[in-house]
């Protein structure tokens, strides 16, 4: 006999944690960000955040009987076993699901991630097998790695990598299989425990440090609805329900603008004159800083994003990429990021009064390229 799990921990329940919280989100509304790292000590809600972001999502539609969560309005990103089992041009059965939350142990393996093809059979029988792997359970989904800076570098490598371009590619004796691996990579560690290497931090799009909450009237929030929850869940639930829905209906009406938000040429310039300006090694920063302003943007219900946007997505796109300067810290100063805003604009030139874009800064649609 199973015994039933408590309900989730209602995200908008959570005390305090905003920045964590607006990354995750950003996140949620796309995915193609490219994750989220979040340092701090235990106990600061880590884990309880990404489980409460996966239970507030809305529902996605699927291939029915897809182990792969493949999208029945996207042939072009469809695992191979559904594209051949839809090869004689048949629409294909679609199920509404509630998205996965996989969590990855930090003894897994490479095969545990990517999955396995039976070589056997493909010898002995002719057949393409293929056992998905974690990859392909977190597909449109959340995957949770805990103490990700104790795992493996390579299986880090292999989860960045496929967050990055969204599809696993396995290859065994001139046998291949590919599906979809789109999902939203979300690490937790304790910094005293020791840290990612250089190259892996930038990899994460999105970085936050959580702490403990020094406010007493903050912390005894925390502690009454603590209690209520322990003493009974599902009530505590329904108590947070409507708030719930609000901002499930906020990440799903900012997922169907996304791909409409544009951007001008001063924002192009603004975004690459802060990363220059604090020394930031190679170009994922701007990219990362562009498209999570896009999704804050459509997040406010926008479809041009602003200054106010840029920085946002600025403080959460580079505290894990710094090396040195005023902004060592992860509790960047905002003041101090505003003051360069303000610098870098007024070397580009005096705005319009209107906020229009002059000539020279003609709104362009950043569908094909912040999203690349």
């Amino acid at each position: 006999m199973t015994t039933r799990r408590p309900p989730v921990y209602p995200f908008t329940a959570i005390v305090g944690q905003e920045r964590m919280k607006r990354a995750l989100i950003l996140n949620a509304i796309d995915m193609r960000i490219g994750g989220l790292l979040i340092r701090g000590e235990r106990g600061t809600g880590k884990s309880t955040a990404a489980r409460a972001l996966a239970a507030l999502l809305p529902e996605i539609k699927t291939v029915a009987d897809s182990p792969f969560n493949d999208d029945p309005d996207q042939p072009s990103t469809w695992s191979d076993e559904v594209r051949e089992r839809y090869s004689n041009g048949n629409a294909p059965a679609v199920e509404m699901k509630r998205i996965r939350f996989v969590d990855l142990p930090v003894s897994a393996t490479e095969d545990r991630v990517v999955g396995t093809l039976d070589i056997e059979k493909a010898i002995q029988k002719g057949e393409r097998h293929f056992d998905p792997g974690v990859l392909a359970n977190a597909n449109r989904g959340i995957l949770y790695v805990d103490e990700v800076n104790l795992l493996d570098d390579h299986v880090v490598d292999l989860l960045l990598d496929s967050a990055a371009m969204g599809v696993n590619v396995v290859e065994r004796e001139g046998i291949s299989f590919s599906h979809p691996a789109r999902f939203i990579l979300i690490g937790t560690m304790n910094p005293e425990e020791g840290d990612l290497r250089p190259q892996l931090l930038d990899r994460f799009a999105l970085s936050v440090e959580v702490r403990g909450i020094a406010e007493a009237a903050e912390r005894m929030d925390i502690l009454e609805r603590h209690i209520a929850y322990e003493a009974n869940p599902d009530a505590f639930r329904e108590v947070w329900a409507p708030q719930e829905k609000e901002l499930s209906d906020k990440i799903a009406a900012a997922r169907e603008i996304i791909e409409e938000v544009t951007y001008t040429r001063r924002d192009l310039y603004t975004i690459a004159s802060l990363t220059s300006g604090l020394r930031i090694d190679g170009h994922r920063a701007d990219l990362v800083i562009l498209k999570a302003a896009r999704a804050q943007a459509a997040y406010e219900g926008r479809k041009v994003i602003n200054h106010n946007d840029i920085l946002l997505a600025t403080e959460l796109a580079i505290p894990h990429r710094l090396k040195h300067g005023p902004f060592a810290d992860a509790h960047m100063s905002v003041e101090a990021l505003e003051s360069q805003m303000e610098q870098i604009e007024s070397e580009w030139g005096e705005s319009d009064e209107t906020g229009e874009p002059s000539e020279d800064s003609e709104q362009t649609p950043v569908k094909k390229k912040a999203n690349q």
